[in-house]
């Protein structure tokens, strides 16, 4: 019977699943926390439904499942802009390429201990203490995607990321205050960036410049984006363009620990 023919399994077809499979994966990180997410698992339903039918030769189901997910793709495109153009920066990133990345990529090879040298406890009592004396900061943390290509608009450095140098960068007289500053590993590699500003219109009209800024770069790359606000001494953290939640400093450290191991 020819809906039998699925039995002929071959290397060939091994790989074609594992590559299907790498795509989705990469696919579901970028927007797993997202509302997209919940399209994105409707999509994966419809598309089984589809090769279902057509596997079962139901041939007027199949087709009208077929003529909704071509006519659909034009939409899709649209919903999805965002993450596709996040999605072509994670694969034309030069950090992908890089050994210690691609070893963080698939979990399997990576060995113990080989995890993110960020001083994550010493930036984030840097942002608590801006916070508690009113001044502004805005930094972004580098991930997969490589942030070479906003880097040149700033001062390019190389400092070690401890909790006394992010605070003497944003000090209201430090001529570096200005802009952001982009850590890559544990190192300082630039401040004073000029970051995208988010265009989108839902954001609220209290959050100003540095907050729109983080949002414009994380809805960009997978970048993580904190802002610690002059005005109200908060500190907010930024991923996929959207606003993270958290209870306490503890939980903002986990959070932060976790999306920079994965």
């Amino acid at each position: 019977m020819d809906f039998l023919n699925f039995l002929d399994f071959g290397v060939t077809d091994l790989i074609d699943i594992l590559l299907v499979a790498i795509l989705l994966f990469y696919l579901y990180r970028l927007v797993r926390g997202t509302v997209a997410i919940n399209i994105f698992i409707g999509i994966v339903i419809i598309w089984a439904f589809w090769k279902g039918t057509e596997l079962l030769d139901m041939q007027m189901t199949s087709s009208m499942v077929g003529g909704f997910m071509q006519v659909g793709l034009i939409a899709l495109i649209i919903v999805f802009q965002q993450e596709i153009r996040k999605f072509l920066l994670v694969l034309g990133s030069t950090n992908f390429a890089n050994k210690r990345r691609l070893v963080k990529h698939f979990r399997f090879l990576r060995q113990e201990g080989v995890s993110t040298d960020l001083d994550v406890e010493g930036l984030l009592a840097a942002c608590e203490t801006m916070g508690k004396t009113g001044t502004g900061a805005l930094v972004v943390v580098e991930r997969d995607t490589s942030l070479d290509f906003i880097r040149s608009s700033g001062d390019p450095m190389q400092i070690e990321v401890n909790q006394p140098i992010v605070e003497s960068i944003f000090f209201k007289n430090s001529p570096l205050h200005d802009g952001a500053a982009i850590i890559k590993g544990n190192t300082i590699v630039a401040t004073r960036v000029i970051l995208p500003v988010s265009r989108e219109r839902s954001i609220p009209q209290r959050y100003g410049l540095r907050h729109r800024a983080a949002i414009g770069i994380t809805e960009r790359t997978d970048a993580l984006a904190l802002v610690v606000s002059e005005e109200t001494g908060l500190i907010s953290y930024i991923k996929n363009g959207e606003f993270v939640l958290y209870k306490d400093m503890e939980e903002l450290e986990r959070m932060l620990r976790k999306d920079l191991s994965t």
